[in-house]
């Protein structure tokens, strides 16, 4: 059995904020527990917008508190979403994420699992845990392309 606690993870190498301020994320479970998927908490902050298209994952998102919406590209559909709403990425749906005035906070369920430290690319995406190298030194991550 494997016991974490929300804020003790924020202050680790589990902890992952967007280069540009938009997000930031607690990697609860990860790939390296071996149980076949990942799951996050995550807060989409007040007034931002992320462009988001995972290509290579599938991503179910539960909203807990506050408001944002999801814009899919594909057919520019707007979805409000708040607490007590799910939204699945079910075709890797290349879409636009936005916090509203006081952001959301949501739980994500990734499949395949996620290693750890991914943020998203310029595409929007992220990469396979298998593109990535993680080497654990002194308990943290460091990722390299190779």
């Amino acid at each position: 059995m494997i016991v974490r606690n929300l804020e003790e993870c924020r202050k680790s190498e589990r902890y992952v904020e967007a280069e540009n301020g938009n997000w930031d994320s607690t990697r609860l479970v990860l790939s390296n527990d071996n149980v076949g998927f990942s799951f996050n908490i995550t807060r989409i902050h007040p007034g931002t917008e992320t462009h988001i298209h995972y290509k290579h994952h599938f991503e179910a998102v539960f909203c807990y508190e506050g408001e944002g919406e999801v814009e899919t590209i594909a057919d520019g559909k707007i979805h409000t979403i708040k607490a007590g709403d799910m939204y699945l990425l079910n075709e890797h749906d290349e879409h636009w994420l936005r916090g509203k005035e006081k952001g959301m906070t949501v739980a994500c369920v990734f499949n395949p699992a996620l290693s750890g430290r991914e943020v998203h690319r310029e595409d929007g995406s992220y990469e396979l845990a298998d593109e990535l190298e993680v080497r654990h030194k002194d308990g943290s991550y460091e990722l390299t392309d190779e």
